[in-house]
């Protein structure tokens, strides 16, 4: 009997060591991880992109975009003490940081989240956060409680901005969001921001409380170290009895866009009817902060005095280097940060703009296909001749500013780069090209069938309304056409080329006065005044919805009847009843009639001369998806009153001279079409 207390000891230690994770308060389930060095991973389940890290960080994400990566507690936690009865009450706390490479950007986000599954095999990334899809989301049989942690912006979810904490139930369209914040108590209680990504490389405390007798959900933010603060950031009154299953799990999504973002849990804990444990600060790993490597600062000071000679040598090649990378880089291109490429790391990309590596040739330049060598993002970056800097700091704003645009059907700018006569402007690359090319037949691709292409026309609709309506400011595209839609890896469609874009804001008047654009696709106010409105758009966006219909190029040349205008052809066969004839021929018949004398009917009406004739991108979505009807189109719309009307509204001869479009875009020359 006298080695009892030695084996008590003994069972105890190894209690404390291998069931410390999931020790229980007041009989309740309940556990805290103080990081997760030691029984972490064992302890956890992992899927994705996630892992536990050799200094016992739970990294959810890496280097790479567009991924995803979960983490949850291995076993289910009994919310409910009584099948269908009531969730009882629960609270969370945990410390997260974000480590982005750029100084002011971060995608898509992550989240702590409820859920009867620790599998989501069909979620996606980016904006899902490696949670739902478009199809799932806003479904009742998803039983899902979530509080997102969101570092971008997007309007298809009704984000607020683009750093935010939002409780989700069911769907990432959040039941309330706000800016990520804190409330400070030793300063009143007043709200202060709180910086995620950059150079503050701090983590963040939150804390998840549910009370089952209230329904109250809260959640609160502080700074590392600060104690709780006694007021929330977020505040919702909702029964999760309708929601939660009886047994559920509980862990961590993350997920990553077009930008690389690393997303890490520092530290974890829960309690069921108890506040959550407190989670030992002491014990809790670093950040692997940029440019914390202590090694290397040491050798930049040693380096100078021990190794004069090959500082001298590689001042040379920095030289030789520099000359070959050489860019135009102003003072005023400061404040654009992340949005700014080197021309090395495009030259890179690109193996030196090889040839191989050419997706299009156009009066433009070229664009190449590249893979940024840090990130492994794919790109498409486009050459841009450009012979002066007047104009320059104005327009390298406004490719900022619609690098912000973020859409589903957009293709997203990136950021840009200028060197000698250069401007290269960095999109997201989209593996499957441009339109045009199953249009007309270019590199063998299939044909497209109705309704792909019907898809196609909703989908570019939908980005030109986000263009005109629903963003901070007012986008008028400017070159609208099949060329310039792109295809993604699902042939989504989205618009692209905002080289020739410019914005302004909502209700005032834009001032371009230069005429850009392709023949076809330029209404007649733009070719006589030169100033862009969201109307001619819309007149570039009929062309384009017959160019996709019929199959045929805006302007056709023949040897016996000269140059032709297809709205000129469609307006013929609308007056003799046979639009049908017009479909493109490609389809053997085979197409919805009604779906397709809609479009070509609307875009006629697309294509009116007069401005104030032609819908606006919102009236358009409605009749694309029959919300409303077209309103009437008759023979009486074009009788010969027609050029009494243009002549008494102002309208020149140029106008006066389209039978429907305007065959005089003939007499117009490409030397028009090179200006900005």
């Amino acid at each position: 009997m006298e080695n009892q207390p030695v084996l008590f000891s003994a069972v105890f230690i190894l209690y404390v060591s291998f069931l410390g994770p999931f020790c229980a308060s007041s009989g309740e389930e309940s556990f805290v991880y103080s990081g997760f060095a030691s029984t972490g991973a064992a302890n956890l389940t992992l899927d994705g992109s996630a892992m536990v890290t050799t200094t016992g960080l739970l990294q959810l994400t890496d280097s790479m975009p567009n991924i995803q990566g979960h983490a949850f507690y291995p076993t289910p936690l009994r919310f409910k003490k009584q099948s269908n009865g009531i969730v009882q009450s629960f609270s969370v706390a945990f410390m997260f940081g974000i480590i982005s490479p750029y100084s002011d950007a971060s995608t898509d986000g992550m989240a702590f989240v409820v859920a009867p599954n620790k599998g989501f095999p069909d979620a996606k990334a980016a904006q899902f956060l490696g949670l739902l899809n478009i199809s799932s989301d806003n479904s009742t049989s998803n039983h899902m409680f979530a509080v997102e942690i969101d570092t971008a912006q997007n309007t298809e979810l009704d984000d607020i901005d683009g750093y935010h904490v939002g409780i989700d139930i069911n769907s990432l369209h959040s039941k309330k969001s706000q800016h990520i914040g804190f409330y400070n108590d030793q300063h009143g209680g007043l709200l202060k921001n709180l910086t995620l990504t950059g150079s503050n490389c701090k983590p963040v405390q939150v804390w998840v409380d549910y009370d089952g007798e209230t329904t109250q959900i809260n959640v609160t933010l502080a700074p590392i170290k600060v104690t709780k603060p006694t007021r929330p950031l977020l505040s919702v009154p909702f029964n999760l009895s309708t929601v939660l299953t009886d047994q559920a799990y509980i862990g961590f999504s993350a997920a990553t866009g077009p930008l690389t973002s690393h997303y890490y849990v520092l530290g974890w804990s829960f309690a069921m009817n108890a506040p959550a444990p407190p989670i030992e600060i002491s014990r809790l790993p670093r950040l692997p902060c940029p440019g914390d490597n202590r090694l290397q600062k040491i050798l930049q000071i040693l380096l100078p005095i021990v190794a004069v000679a090959l500082i001298f040598i590689v001042v040379m090649i920095l030289v030789r280097r520099q000359q070959r990378y050489a860019e135009l880089r102003e003072d005023w291109e400061v404040e654009f940060g992340p949005h700014r490429f080197s021309y090395k790391d495009l030259f890179n990309a690109t193996e030196g703009f090889k040839s191989k590596h050419i997706l299009g040739v156009g009066g433009f330049g070229k664009v190449y296909k590249g893979v940024l060598r840090t990130s492994k993002l794919e790109v498409a970056v486009k050459k841009v001749s450009h012979g002066s800097n007047q104009g320059m700091k104005e327009f390298i704003s406004e490719v900022v500013s619609i690098g912000h645009l973020r859409h589903r059907n957009l293709v997203q700018l990136l950021g840009y780069c200028r060197r000698k006569g250069e401007l290269l402007l960095v999109y997201d690359y989209m593996p499957n090209g441009s339109l045009d090319k199953y249009l007309y037949g270019e590199d063998n691709k299939p044909v497209l069938n109705w309704a792909q292409r019907m898809q196609i026309i909703k989908d570019v609709a939908s980005g030109l309304f986000y263009l005109h309506e629903k963003w901070d400011k007012v986008v008028i595209h400017r070159d609208i056409k099949a060329s310039n839609v792109l295809l993604d890896s699902e042939m989504n469609a989205r618009l692209g080329d905002f080289g020739l874009a410019r914005l302004y804001e909502h209700g005032t008047n834009p001032q371009t006065t230069h005429l850009v654009g392709t023949m076809g696709f330029i209404a007649p106010e733009l070719a006589r005044t030169g100033k862009a409105s969201p109307l001619t758009d819309v007149f570039a966006f009929g062309t384009f919805l017959l160019e996709v219909t019929c199959g045929r190029w805006p302007i056709s040349n023949s040897a016996h009847h000269g140059r032709k205008m297809l709205v000129d052809w469609v307006l013929q066969h609308w007056h003799q009843g046979s639009l049908p004839e017009t479909v493109d021929p490609k389809l053997h018949g085979i197409y919805n009639v009604d779906e397709a004398c809609l479009v070509l009917t609307l875009g006629l009406m697309c294509s009116h001369p007069i401005p104030g004739a032609r819908p606006i991108m919102r009236q358009v979505m409605q009749y694309l998806d029959g919300d409303a009807p077209l309103p009437e189109f008759t023979p009486a719309t074009l009788n010969s009153s027609l050029l009494a009307i243009m002549h008494n509204e102002g309208v020149d001869p140029y106008v006066a001279q389209y039978p429907w479009s305007g065959n005089s875009l003939g007499t117009m020359t490409p030397d028009i079409l090179s200006g900005r």
